[in-house]
């Protein structure tokens, strides 16, 4: 008797009934609430350089100001412009600014619209991560996830630091959610605001066109099933059914197989590739360098320059070896999230398949190979939301209750030290 397909599993594991938006609402509503008076007690006699004459409201405020806020803002205001050999306001993709302009038009205040716009998508992110993740975890493993992204040490972006990093991950999460529902010309839209979005929007392209030819392949084996063993209809499958405690997915070569299936509607992912090229097009006809924004890397204070020097991390070595001490602890911080977030990408194939895989991988592996030192990858490991859903199943299938909840408080109480350090003007990621 042949065994049965994993499509016909009985979803018992995924965790059934709505998901807990309200609570989930409630946690980041509370969470924000902490780590804010923990930026206005921090910051409330921070004495900044010069340059920073427009910072003029209250300390819970000005203290989310900080690192590559400046750049923001300024982008905001003035717009853009490139200096070569300089440090310049290109090496920061347009969507997040764009929109903090557009807001800012709006309430009359940049700075205001900067931290409004980074809490509200940080909300809608967590929602949406919330759902997501809710069809495709048990109960606990969902939870635990949804956990693990409010508490986790560099989660303070998406509590209303005046960085790009909830806007990219609501686009990121909301272009894969509209593929599933195969909505794909609107999965490339809002993907297409990733990729012009950050460095690592590529990965949102890259995922959605594997996860696209994932689902073609997944509805040929259906398909098959049907015909062989009474399977539900392609169309009308429940998609939390599919592969979840077993990971014979399609192979790799199915994938392929898929290409010669690809009609116009489920070409329509290839458009979140617009949002990258629209910037490379700005950057040629405006600076004559459709890549400027990776040559400004190198400039002085950055230095962050591609080849051997920054690939084998000599900088970061040089560091360990011989201080300052507490950079060598915040970058080996990021490096260790790294780690960990390499090694559970096996079990991100397990458990959501190749395109989430994919983009795990391409969005982690951007920024670990062009960082000289690790410094900012740490922000890079929780916009990889099926890294961090990994770690919630890794952490509720492998530890009791008792060490899950010592985790979570250990991951909380990084959160509020690397809050308060950001709102002092340290460079945390």
């Amino acid at each position: 008797m042949g065994s049965a397909s994993p499509e016909v599993r009985a979803p018992a594991a995924v965790g059934s009934g709505r998901p807990p938006v309200l609570a989930v609402m409630a946690a980041f509503v509370a969470i924000t609430a902490v780590v804010t008076l923990v930026v206005a007690l921090a910051s409330r006699n921070l004495v900044r350089g010069a340059g920073y004459d427009y910072l003029n409201g209250p300390a819970w405020l000005d203290g989310w100001f900080g690192g590559d806020s400046g750049w923001y803002y300024g982008i905001a205001k003035s717009g853009y412009s490139y200096t070569p050999g300089a440090q310049s306001p290109i090496a920061f993709f347009p969507t997040y600014p764009m929109t903090v302009r557009g807001v800012g038009a709006l309430v009359g205040d940049d700075q205001v619209a900067g931290s409004l716009v980074a809490v509200i998508c940080g909300a809608a992110t967590a929602v949406l991560f919330a759902i997501w993740v809710w069809r495709r975890l048990p109960r606990a493993g969902a939870v635990t996830a949804i956990a693990v992204l409010l508490l986790y040490p560099y989660a303070f972006y998406l509590y209303g630091a005046m960085y790009g990093e909830s806007l990219f991950m609501l686009t990121a999460i909301g272009s894969f959610m509209l593929l599933e529902r195969r909505q794909y010309w609107l999965a490339g839209l809002v993907g297409a605001l990733a990729t012009a979005g950050r460095p690592v929007g590529v990965a949102v392209a890259v995922g959605l066109v594997v996860r696209m030819l994932e689902m073609l392949a997944e509805r040929r084996l259906l398909a098959a099933d049907r015909e062989s063993a009474g399977s539900p209809d392609p169309d009308t499958a429940d998609p939390r059914r599919k592969h979840r405690d077993d990971p014979r997915h399609p192979r790799w070569r199915e994938l392929l197989y898929a290409v010669p299936a690809v009609r116009w509607r489920e070409a329509g992912v290839l458009s979140s590739g617009l949002g990258l090229a629209a910037w490379c097009v700005y950057l040629w006809t405006q600076f004559g360098d459709p890549l400027a924004f990776v040559s400004v890397q190198a400039a002085p204070g950055w230095y962050q320059g591609s080849g051997p020097h920054t690939w084998f991390k000599l900088v970061y070595i040089g560091t360990m070896i011989f201080g300052p001490v507490d950079v060598a602890i915040r970058t080996t911080a990021q490096a260790l999230m790294c780690l960990f977030a390499v090694l559970l990408l096996r079990r991100v194939w397990r458990r959501f398949g190749w395109g989430y895989a994919a983009y795990s991988v391409v969005v982690l592996a951007i920024p670990i190979l062009g960082t000289k030192d690790f410094m900012g990858t740490g922000r890079y490991v929780l916009v990889a939301f099926p890294v961090v859903a990994a770690a919630g199943d890794f952490l509720a299938t492998r530890f009791p209750r008792w060490l899950r909840v010592t985790v979570l408080a250990v991951l909380g109480a990084g959160l509020v030290v690397a809050t308060a350090f950001y709102s002092r003007g340290v460079e945390v990621s």
